[in-house]
């Protein structure tokens, strides 16, 4: 049982409001790192202004972001206006991206309403400098769904870059068990498990080793509706970037793009509308140097606060 109970933040007015006192970021501000120089701006994606405030004259390697469908400041948009914005945030984010930089998109396909506004965003990006290089998948262990329908257990994630991008392959956790795809290699037959290096499969574009964040888990940010799994997250920043560089992320939400860069050595810029997910972005690289913990697992990050 949660010992620390907290709704959903983008539901609960009431409580928005209290923790609203607790946030030390003020619209158009930003707080700076100073060990690693980290920084968190309660900015807007969607406007130039801000975007270029966060980075000053800084360039990334490697853009991450998790787009808000119909959670744009807590207001539903239609399609035609939710691509609009988007157009807007990809246009700034190459603003501030290196001529040779990666962008992964988190977006995602409503089968109640025409799998909107994935295709519709596929479009849209046709349009600009970046190039489509892959379409993952990630797994959920849990999903929705009626008797009617096949679950839904799966979420989105497109991969565009611009110029020539450094790449480093992934590993999973998972052994290469799988036999039966045979190849002539030197004159030998093979089979897949033979190929390669190392013992785990390498990392493709459907995801099952990722674990869906809950509330057992360690990471996990009570209070946060679309958490992504911090092994998700690092996996995309070791493939994209190398150590030392930039990576930016418009869409803070429960901090987990910073806390990756923290724990592989790379600097993030990141921003979020809304000054309470600011708070729990710093709290939570807080919180990790303070005790090593990646989340609050059954607590909170107001959890003082709130109590007295």
């Amino acid at each position: 049982m949660l010992k620390h109970p907290l709704g959903r933040l983008d539901r609960d007015a009431q409580l928005r409001q209290k923790i609203l006192s607790f946030c030390r970021l003020q619209p158009g501000e930003v707080w700076c790192d100073r060990i690693r120089g980290h920084r968190v701006g309660c900015l807007d994606a969607a406007s130039l202004e801000d975007v270029r405030k966060l980075c000053a004259k800084e360039k990334a390697t490697l853009a991450i972001h998790d787009l808000p469908y119909n959670f744009i400041a807590f207001e539903q948009k239609n399609i035609k206006h939710f691509i609009s914005w988007c157009e807007r945030v990809v246009q700034n984010t190459g603003e501030v991206l290196n001529d040779d930089g990666g962008l992964y998109l988190w977006i995602g396909a409503d089968q109640k309403n025409s799998f909107a506004p994935l295709p519709e965003f596929m479009i849209m990006m046709r349009q600009t400098d970046f190039a489509a290089r892959s379409f993952i998948t990630m797994r959920n262990q849990r999903g929705y769904g009626t008797q009617k329908n096949w679950m839904s257990v799966r979420q989105e994630l497109l991969y565009y870059t611009r110029g020539k991008p450094k790449f480093t392959p992934q590993y999973t956790d998972l052994p290469k068990t799988l036999k039966g795809y045979y190849k002539e290699v030197n004159g030998h037959l093979t089979e897949n498990t033979a190929r390669g290096r190392g013992a785990n499969l390498r990392a493709g574009n459907v995801w099952i080793d990722v674990q869906q964040v809950f509330y057992r888990m360690e990471e996990n940010v009570n209070g946060c509706y679309a958490q992504k799994p911090l092994k998700a997250i690092r996996r995309i920043i070791e493939a994209s970037s190398s150590p030392e560089e930039t990576v930016i992320d418009f869409f803070a939400h429960s901090g987990t793009t910073l806390l990756a860069s923290e724990l592989t050595g790379r600097k993030c810029l990141t921003m979020d509308i809304d000054p309470i997910y600011c708070e729990i972005t710093i709290r939570r690289l807080e919180h990790f140097r303070k005790s090593g913990q990646l989340g609050w697992q059954n607590s909170n990050p107001f959890a003082h606060e709130l109590d007295q």
